[in-house]
């Protein structure tokens, strides 16, 4: 199945991050970083361990301030504006290592994405009045009927988190993301340690949510099955620095990076990933 839409006329990015720069006191974790993200598009993040990746994303959804640069969604420059309003503008994303509250239900989780959109005051929710209570109605119905039939876990929306397969607790970490309103949904390496099938339902719902939801997506991703097979876009960072971006097969050609992979000390060569990539995509074509 081909899954990379061509795309028409040039459109201004929906997301544009220009010459962004970090540094933890004498680290520079991103240097000079430039990339946009075009509407109804997936872009893909790749690069070996340590390439600075999740540093990208949490410095364009705000839990890191860039030490130079800019960042701009929409339009407008979001780089000193703190995390909660980047979410109720627009972005939202979920997390390489899981961080859903294990104690509560699937339902629960999910239901604290959408808590920045949430108008009622203290004393609204202190009581339950009104308000309060009209939202809650509202944002229940709203996540049981889209969401949770959307990423097909109906089964287990009063399950408790702890309870759950890692795939599972992926999914519902989408969940949570998605319950934000996204118009980007930001995915730091969605698949990481899923078996086959999980990945392949993973990959279908990403591409779902596009299609079906008008969503754009930025993802952080180690599989390369996965990045040639849905991927618009693939930007390849190294020690910090973007060395390469284009389309899945521009990227691939691209000597730099794979002498970047093969002397960067990572097992492994770019190339036979990306080759192994290309061939998985043809074969489900």
């Amino acid at each position: 199945m081909e899954t990379n839409q061509p795309r028409g006329p040039a459109t201004a990015p929906l997301l544009q991050v220009d010459g962004v720069t970090l540094t933890f006191g004498g680290v520079k974790a991103l240097s000079g970083v430039g990339f946009g993200v075009q509407p109804g598009s997936i872009t893909a993040v790749i690069g070996p361990n340590g390439a600075g990746k999740t540093s990208l994303f949490n410095t364009i959804s705000g839990f890191y301030r860039p030490t130079g640069g800019s960042i701009r969604f929409k339009g407008e420059d979001i780089t000193r504006i703190p995390a909660p309003r980047r979410a109720r503008m627009g972005l939202g994303r979920s997390f390489q290592n899981i961080a859903l509250f294990r104690g509560m239900t699937v339902l629960d989780n999910i239901k604290l994405g959408r808590h920045a959109h949430l108008k009622a005051n203290v004393f609204d929710a202190l009581f339950y009045l009104g308000r309060a209570r009209r939202e809650e109605a509202e944002l229940r119905r709203d996540i049981e009927e889209r969401i949770i039939d959307f990423l097909e876990i109906d089964h287990i929306r009063h399950a408790p988190v702890s309870a759950l397969s890692y795939g599972l607790q992926k999914r519902v970490e989408m969940a949570r993301a998605l319950a934000m309103q996204p118009e980007i949904l930001m995915l730091d390496e969605p698949v990481a340690g899923m078996n086959r099938e999980e990945t392949e339902d993973m990959a279908r719902f990403i591409l779902d949510v596009r299609a079906e939801w008008g969503v754009t997506v930025l993802m952080v991703e180690h599989d390369m099955g996965m990045v040639m097979d849905l991927s618009d876009h693939v930007v390849v960072l190294n020690f910090g620095q973007v060395i390469a971006q284009g389309t899945p097969a521009v990227v691939q050609a691209d000597p730099e990076v794979n002498r970047a992979y093969l002397g960067s000390g990572n097992v492994g060569d770019l190339r036979r990933k990306l080759q192994a990539g290309a061939t998985s995509a043809q074969g489900a074509a």
